[in-house]
């Protein structure tokens, strides 16, 4: 992560639920797929202010015990907060970065990653979940394609967008580095879509807010040309500044780590 991002999420911390949406989709999907654990040791690694950490409480329950683990003190003094609001106590922080866990070999059952995986070193990060989670295990990495992020309000509408936002993956990149990486297989890959909703107003809010870091690489004058730009391009295709609508798109890869005596062995376990 950059100095400039990191400043950032340290600036908008106290912010950041209130700009972005949080999909309960995707761990609805998760609690299906861990139907059998009876108990979960699991990490969520850039995990920011918690707000899946609390969405992974509310659907799997006391069966969880998660490390919360992102590289931004502000954001974790946000998690513990929200999370100590709701009174979830089953929690460690862990200030770290993505290609250095400080977790022992073959300990979790789970490692979770929302909307954060452009932000990480991949292959290092890939590498480093195949060495922390136990044989059978689950890592979950939910996140938007960069073909979707140029289908979105945003990669539509406001200028320079998708010329900015360099670091989000195409699937086949996600496929390939999960095939390179020694002990992980990739089991599945889901697709989300969601209908969206809102005011010229607040999408503007969203943008002055950055609540996507990807305005972080707009220099002052191309962000203020662009935003003037984007709110000249909504009221020319909404007639109703209040009624935005759009479609966001985000991709789940149900990946597991493989029994050491056998890469067939994952095979055997596609229906846990």
């Amino acid at each position: 992560m950059t100095k400039n991002i990191h400043y950032h999420f340290s600036r908008i911390a106290r912010r950041y639920r209130s700009l972005r949406r949080t999909d309960s989709e995707p761990i609805i999907y998760i609690r299906k797929r861990l139907r059998k654990f009876t108990h979960i040791q699991a990490a969520d690694v850039g995990c920011g202010d918690g707000r899946y950490d609390v969405k992974l409480f509310e659907y799997l329950g006391s069966r969880l015990f998660l490390y919360c683990i992102d590289c931004n003190q502000e954001m974790l003094d946000e998690l513990v907060s929200y999370l100590n609001h709701h009174r979830i106590s089953q929690f460690q922080v862990q200030r770290a970065f993505a290609d250095d866990l400080p977790l022992e070999n073959r300990s979790l059952d789970c490692l979770f990653t929302f909307n954060a995986i452009h932000h990480f070193p991949l292959r290092e990060f890939l590498s480093e979940a195949a060495r922390v989670l136990k044989e059978n295990g689950y890592l979950f990495i939910y996140t938007r394609l960069r073909s979707q992020n140029e289908r979105n309000i945003w990669g539509q509408y406001f200028p320079l967008f998708t010329e900015k936002e360099t670091r989000l993956y195409e699937l086949e990149q996600l496929e390939d580095a999960v095939e390179a990486t020694p002990g992980l297989g990739l089991q599945s890959v889901e697709f989300f879509s969601y209908a969206r909703v809102s005011s010229l107003d607040w999408l503007v809010e969203q943008a002055q807010h950055c609540h996507y870091s990807t305005f972080y690489f707009y220099s002052k004058e191309e962000f203020e040309r662009s935003l003037s730009q984007f709110t000249q391009n909504l009221r020319r295709h909404f007639s109703d500044p209040n009624n935005i609508t759009w479609v966001d798109e985000n991709v789940l890869l149900v990946i597991r780590k493989r029994a050491s005596d056998s890469r067939s062995s994952l095979s055997s376990t596609v229906s846990d």
